[in-house]
């Protein structure tokens, strides 16, 4: 199994390479100057398309142009915009922010370029259940051109990757994830989870389209509510430091030198610095991947949307990383920056330099390991007070948690993507026999001989820090306005994002066994679609119940695969889809773009004038365009 394991992640690193990235950002800029800078009519077009002024009930389709986007993003806006900008500021610094907004804005046009695409080819044979995505854009665009069962494996081999995405990163991950969660927080076992999400799973998704796009449309603009609510307390508390956050995104993300301002970002407290390279490469990857822009999954979900106009819902996806990465991924950076969490200081200090030293590794015979050095420590000091209030520690603990993990600052050889010498040394947390707190040191590789980073009087740097990462940076910075805050927001959120995140995907799994199935019509692919969502739905329940701790008859803890093992393998259902994707959006990209232009003509003749707002609870609810 190790064997396996190695060599799916091998394969992640090929298809989530950096040219994989280059890929991208170059056809973000083609289809931007190819569309005449699109992005434009997506935030005046597209919203009046979204508000409902170009709805027609006679139009072939199964939900509104609203339900459609909230669809999409519910798969796209989720954990994501809580741990993935928490891992860019936190390693690329706060220009990670500016390259991300770039690639936001770049992310629309690929967005309305694909989605489009996926419009012109999707297939409305029954109006009120339409087919679409990449697999039926290459099927019936390579069909066109006399290539039919090329079109047809190519689209096959995207459906499998799709599927195991579906089953993998959209529902099981996620499952995993908040009954990890709901355990850490309110010790409640993972297997009651599980079945309350098996039930809330299956009776959205077996009620078809129509209902996973009317649980979309109030799930998702209410989490957003929820997070903007809580993100703009932060803001409003630290209100008077957002221009200078904003000022030190714009600098760190230029080179240094450019216009005078760039200047790459200074280490200071738990932050160790970040080269221009590596803060613009985290932000690039984080919002590409956050958006999904050209991985081809949200064009399955507006194909669904109730238009005869494909270019007008093209528009509406252009929408989608605007809102989750321009808003809610800057929502959740400016809280890291101006709560200070990315540079926090030490939560606890080594009084007496006597206590830790720097020694050389040693392997299991006790032989000492050339260039491999680590830490010996004394049983760790109480935490700070104000440590242990942003954790809502007892006066009288000590703060620490098992399991945690800490690192040490020290001075070794210099780390390329920080341009510094400064180095991490990790420890996890636990209890000796005599119930003192005390760490377990990993290792160091530097050629140099390490020393403790001094701080500004010339003394070393013995401080503890806290080594947090993904969403639970998000909840520290969270506590560090209000403590508790970033508990129960997190908890929340992790429901709410992972609910939204597995009907959606359930419904993207679900036309991947239509492709397969449905040559011969809807009844045919009834039974097969049916048992899909059921596997899917109890899968949760598996998932969970394997979560839960088993104990060996040593007493020995463990668990049944891990998060880590799921995470492998929806990133290869998601690299091969990208992979796959990129080839299908230019191969017929001068469709697409024909279609917006001559769209786009015929609205700046008046041939397609808007009506009304319907009422706006009409458009949430479907109404607009129902019977």
């Amino acid at each position: 199994m190790a064997g396996i394991n190695d060599f799916i992640n091998s394969l992640n690193g090929i298809l989530f390479s950096n040219y994989t990235v280059y890929a991208l950002l170059f056809t973000g800029v083609m289809f931007t100057i190819w569309s005449g800078f699109g992005q434009f009519r997506a935030l005046t077009h597209g919203v009046a398309v979204v508000r409902g002024k170009y709805d027609d009930k006679n139009d072939p389709g199964a939900i509104n142009h609203f339900q459609a986007l909230s669809a999409a993003l519910s798969a796209t806006v989720g954990l994501g915009n809580i741990a993935g900008v928490a891992v860019a500021v936190a390693l690329g610094g706060p220009g990670a922010i500016f390259w991300m907004w770039v690639i936001g804005f770049l992310g629309m046009a690929i967005k309305m370029t694909e989605v489009t695409q996926s419009m012109l080819y999707r297939n409305t044979d029954d109006p009120d259940n339409p087919h679409g995505g990449p697999m039926f854009v290459v099927k019936k665009g390579l069909k066109d051109w006399g290539l039919g069962p090329l079109g047809s494996i190519i689209g096959g081999v995207f459906v499998v990757t799709l599927i195991i995405s579906a089953i993998t990163g959209g529902n099981m991950f996620q499952a995993w994830n908040v009954a990890d969660v709901t355990r850490t927080y309110f010790d409640i076992p993972q297997v009651f989870t599980g079945i309350v999400l098996t039930v809330l799973v299956g009776l959205v998704i077996i009620g078809g389209i129509k209902r996973i796009g009317a649980v979309a449309g109030r799930i998702v603009p209410f989490m957003c509510v929820i997070y903007i609510l809580a993100a703009g307390y932060v803001l409003i508390v630290h209100f008077a430091d957002i221009p200078a956050m904003l000022g030190l995104i714009v600098r760190s993300g230029l080179p240094d030198g450019f216009l005078g301002i760039g200047a790459s970002a200074e280490p200071e407290g738990a932050f160790l610095g970040g080269t221009f390279a590596y803060a613009a490469m985290w932000g690039v990857k984080r919002a590409l991947f956050s958006s999904e822009a050209g991985q081809g999954s949200s064009p399955i979900a507006h194909s669904a949307a109730k238009t005869d106009e494909p270019v007008r819902e093209g528009v509406v996806a252009g929408l989608e990383p605007f809102i989750d990465t321009i808003v809610v991924c800057t929502l959740t950076a400016l809280v890291i920056l101006s709560s200070g969490a990315y540079n926090r200081e030490s939560e606890a200090f080594f009084s007496d330099p006597g206590m830790v030293q720097i020694v050389q590794a040693t392997d299991e015979n006790g032989a000492p390991i050339a260039g491999t050095w680590t830490l010996e420590t004394a049983p760790l000091p109480p935490m700070t007070d104000d440590a242990r209030d942003i954790r809502r520690s007892d006066e009288l603990s000590a703060g620490w948690r098992t399991d945690e993990t800490i690192f040490m600052v020290v001075a070794a050889d210099e780390d390329s993507n920080t341009g510094r010498d400064l180095r991490k040394i990790t420890a996890t947390v636990s209890q000796d026999d005599n119930d003192m707190w005390v760490a377990s040191w990993g290792t160091l590789e530097s050629e140099t001989e390490p020393r403790f980073r001094e701080n500004e009087d010339g003394s070393p740097d013995l401080g503890l820090y806290g080594d947090y990462a993904g969403a639970s940076m998000t909840a520290y910075a969270f506590d560090r306005v209000t403590p508790g805050l970033g508990m129960y927001l997190v908890s929340i959120a992790a429901w709410l994002f992972a609910l939204s995140t597995m009907i959606s995907w359930s419904y993207y799994g679900e036309q991947g066994v239509y492709y397969f199935f449905g040559t011969h019509g809807e009844k045919a692919a009834r039974p097969a679609v049916m048992a899909y969502k059921v596997i899917y739905s109890l899968l949760i329940l598996v998932t969970t119940m394997l979560a839960m701790p088993m104990y060996g008859p040593n007493g020995d803890r463990a668990i049944i695969g891990t998060d880590t093992e799921l995470d492998m393998w929806t990133t290869l259902g998601l690299g091969v889809m990208l992979v796959a994707n990129i080839p299908i959006m230019w191969i017929f990209s001068a469709k697409a773009m024909g279609a917006y232009h001559g769209y786009f003509k015929k609205i700046k003749d008046g041939g397609d004038t808007p009506h009304d707002a319907p009422p706006i609870k009409d458009v949430v609810e479907g109404r607009d365009v129902g019977e």
